[in-house]
């Protein structure tokens, strides 16, 4: 069965590994040793932290030492996150695919063709035939999880998806860098103005009412600009758990483009 590594562990990088894992594919996760992520009851993330963490039903497990990692995905139990080395990584794991879904959106990718049989690029920024092989659609819309075999995907859209009326005000980004302190949980609701969490002795407060979809876990240190704090105005019919519209598109995406490629490249 096909190898497959998923860079990030967000709600994008999750969805995948979710519908990679589901698909049958033996799947890894490799993140950073502290992410940021902000929605992590929609992500893995929290494995990082706590040793493990269940999405949809399917659980993910930090692995500490990289030789356990072939039992586990012969086993096919739970996906494996990991916070070693990348490059290390790619030597001992040896993945016939590899998803970059950082969606680190202000960042220009690395070429990371070669680096895999078949690479695949998430978002923004992504030049398919040039930094990976093939790169995915993540923009709201039409074209959304769209397989893009030549060329840019589109470009960073301007503002984020509305919520009731409420889109970029929904969120708060760190004013500068630090760490993230924060006593409060997903799901949490917040009043408009509430002080949230703070960032060494800066303090940031709830941008609207709602319930806390995002928050980025206590204690991570954060560079300035990092979105750390989401709220949801729908009270009552928040999403702040499970995999999401967008996330679940973009993975199905990314299941097509490594079927087909299977049909076309393995025998």
């Amino acid at each position: 069965m096909l190898r497959v590594l998923v860079r990030g562990s967000g709600d994008i990088g999750s969805a995948v590994a979710y519908r990679v894992f589901q698909s049958g594919y033996e799947v890894v996760i490799h993140d950073s040793p502290e992410p940021a992520t902000t929605r992590r009851r929609m992500s893995f993330t929290d494995a990082v932290f706590d040793g493990r963490a269940k999405l949809d039903g399917i659980e993910a497990q930090f692995i500490k030492r990289l030789y356990l990692l072939r039992g586990m995905l012969v086993s096919h139990q739970v996906i494996p996150i990991v916070v070693k080395d990348f490059y290390e990584l790619l030597k001992i794991l040896h993945p016939a695919i590899l998803v970059d879904a950082r969606m680190r959106k202000h960042l220009q990718p690395e070429v990371q063709r070669g680096l895999a049989e078949l690479t695949i690029g998430l978002g923004p920024n992504f030049i398919a035939g040039e930094t990976t092989d093939l790169a995915i659609e993540t923009n709201w819309g039409e074209s959304l999880g769209k397989i893009i075999e030549h060329g840019a995907t589109n470009p960073l859209q301007g503002e984020p998806r509305e919520i009731d009326g409420h889109a970029r005000d929904r969120y708060v980004y760190a004013p500068i860098a630090g760490i993230f302190h924060t006593s409060l949980q997903i799901g949490d609701m917040v009043e408009s103005g509430q002080e949230v969490a703070r960032v060494d002795s800066t303090p940031l407060f709830a941008p609207i009412t709602g319930i806390l979809r995002g928050l980025t876990r206590d204690g991570v240190p954060i560079t300035q600009k990092t979105k750390v704090i989401e709220v949801d105005p729908r009270i009552h019919n928040a999403q702040v758990f499970g995999i999401g519209e967008r996330p679940a598109r973009i993975a199905e995406g990314v299941v097509t483009a490594i079927q087909t490629w299977e049909a076309n490249h393995v025998h």
